[in-house]
């Protein structure tokens, strides 16, 4: 199946794809990636969850996590989160843990 067509389960684990690098960029003030054409500025949102894209913390950690950072509607920020993982991985910045 095609990576980017299936939705992010929450057992789930990603990682940045390798050809960007993802970093605090004083002169933008923001979270940005960088790659060989070019770069994305990111929102504060999307910083938080790609920041989270370590291998390491399964999609429902990411949530949970996030849930507490922004405290308020749990249901908006997990549903947050999970399209957020989609337009990533659709633009290849992010791809499934093996």
């Amino acid at each position: 199946m095609n990576d980017t067509l299936a939705p992010p389960a929450a057992d789930e684990r990603y990682v940045l794809n390798p050809m960007y690098l993802f970093r605090w960029e004083p002169t933008q003030e923001a979270h940005v990636l960088l790659y060989p054409e070019g770069i994305v500025k990111l929102n504060q949102t999307a910083g938080d969850i790609i920041e989270r894209c370590d291998g390491r913390r399964t999609v429902a950690d990411m949530v949970g996590e996030l849930q507490q950072r922004y405290p308020g509607d749990d249901e908006r920020v997990a549903e947050g989160v999970y399209r957020f993982l989609e337009v990533f991985r659709a633009k290849g910045w992010i791809r499934r843990q093996a």
